[in-house]
């Protein structure tokens, strides 16, 4: 009977229902079928005990801040500065299109925010320079990912929620990750820049640094607010994602403005995203209780076992699962249904949970950028205006090097580690 749950929830799925409902009502059936529907009982406390986590307040606040600032004019300020720093370089666009994108994390957090703001701005005027339309677009999707690394990210409060892992210590250990994938977009970039010759920015066309510098300084002050005081104990990071929302009310109002409908807007869009993220996250801990009920995690550790695998062997097997879920679930929903299930085991041998959360999410962004289903892609190609499976084909040499930069991640625990550790978030090694 248990075969009822999977085909319950693949029927949903086809009709077009919300992942959402698909997974909480094959949950329900999971339960009926497996004889433990006496337990369904205490799935509202089950769920009200997931959803009830202080650092998941931050969460909307950071949506909001981001929302905010992306109608108030602060993308184009960034753009500037970006230019007047790298945009003189040989291929100077795709360099300002890389930097843009780290600047951008350190303020919205998202990956699909950060691909369809720069599509909108920055591929037209790549296309422009000469760039091929296939290009400016798979180095805007490839670049995006960068957001949801670099704090503040929507992914990592959603991972800490998940484990009970310290927020303020997957924000430090995502700093040096999220530049070593800028570094190694820059090498590709420049490579492709001396192999087909693209064009620099002439000194005409770049702004002058000093001045563009102070008029951006306001945008730039923010990161630094909601990770400084974060990591020196100022503020918690609900209490910076409160702070957050208000320095980008002032941030916006002092470059283009912001009318009462972008507020509204941002309020709304804020609302909408916020309330999907936790309604699968209400479903998704109906399923992870009868995985409980079930002893599914334990299972896996004796399969674990019996195969053989060590730490570093169940890790990579980890992330081959995390890679192929990531082409086709969204990172929230491939996050609650998978992490619950498998990361237990990759603690239990002896994995860091801060340094777990890193990979773990690194790797569900590549899927983003990955076919079928990724979802910055179908932003971009949208945006863009251009053939999905070309843009596929376009960005596979960008996925590769965030696989090999995603396996030094792996093989290097000390990358996540280092900052959180010199802090003292993360004990020493």
């Amino acid at each position: 009977m248990i075969w009822l749950a999977p085909a319950a929830g693949i029927a949903l799925l086809v009709s077009g229902l919300a992942l959402a409902y698909v997974v909480g009502a094959a949950s329900v059936v999971a339960y009926l079928a497996s004889g433990n529907g006496r337990y369904l009982a205490v799935l509202p406390q089950q769920i009200f005990s997931r959803i009830d986590v202080f650092a998941l307040m931050a969460m909307p606040l950071f949506i909001l801040s981001g929302e905010i600032m992306n109608r108030g004019g602060v993308t184009r300020a960034l753009i500037r500065l970006s230019m007047a720093i790298v945009g003189r370089l040989p291929g100077g666009l795709g360099h300002v299109n890389i930097m843009t994108s780290v600047f951008f994390a350190g303020i919205s957090g998202s990956a699909v925010a950060d691909a369809a703001a720069l599509s909108n701005t920055l591929v037209p005027s790549m296309r422009e320079q000469g760039y091929t339309n296939s290009y400016a677009s798979a180095i805007t999707a490839a670049s995006s990912i960068i957001g949801p690394i670099i704090p503040p990210s929507i992914i990592l409060i959603f991972y800490g929620a998940l484990m009970s892992t310290s927020v303020t210590a997957l924000f430090l250990a995502g700093i040096v990750p999220g530049l070593l994938l800028a570094c190694a977009l820059f090498a590709v970039n420049a490579f492709y820049a001396w192999r087909d010759d693209h064009p620099r920015l002439t000194r005409e066309e770049a702004p002058p640094l000093v001045a563009t510098f102070w008029q951006t300084a306001p945008a730039l002050l923010l990161p630094l607010i909601i990770v400084g005081g974060i990591v020196f104990g100022l503020a918690t990071p609900t209490e910076a994602a409160a702070v957050a929302v208000f320095a980008a009310l002032g941030v916006g109002a002092l470059y283009d403005g912001l009318s009462r409908k972008d507020i509204l807007e941002g309020l709304r869009r804020t609302a909408v995203l916020s309330g999907s993220i936790f309604m699968l996250i209400t479903a998704v801990a109906a399923l992870g209780h009868l995985g409980a009920l079930e002893r599914l995690p334990e299972a896996i550790a004796a399969l674990v076992a019996e195969l053989g695998l060590g730490p570093i062997q169940y890790l990579i097997v980890l992330n081959v699962v995390f890679l192929l879920a990531g082409m086709v679930l969204d990172v929230p929903v491939a996050l609650a249904l998978l992490v619950p299930l498998l990361a237990p085991v990759a603690l239990a041998q002896g994995a860091d949970p801060v340094h777990l959360g890193i990979v773990l999410s690194f790797n569900l962004c590549i899927g983003l950028i990955s076919p079928p289903l990724g979802g910055c892609l179908l932003v971009v190609s949208a945006v863009a205006r251009i053939d999905y499976w070309e843009l596929a084909r376009a960005i596979v040499p960008f996925v590769i090097v965030e696989i090999v930069v995603l396996g030094l991640l792996v093989a290097f625990p000390e990358i996540s580690l280092a900052l959180p550790r010199a802090f003292g978030f993360v004990g020493g090694g």
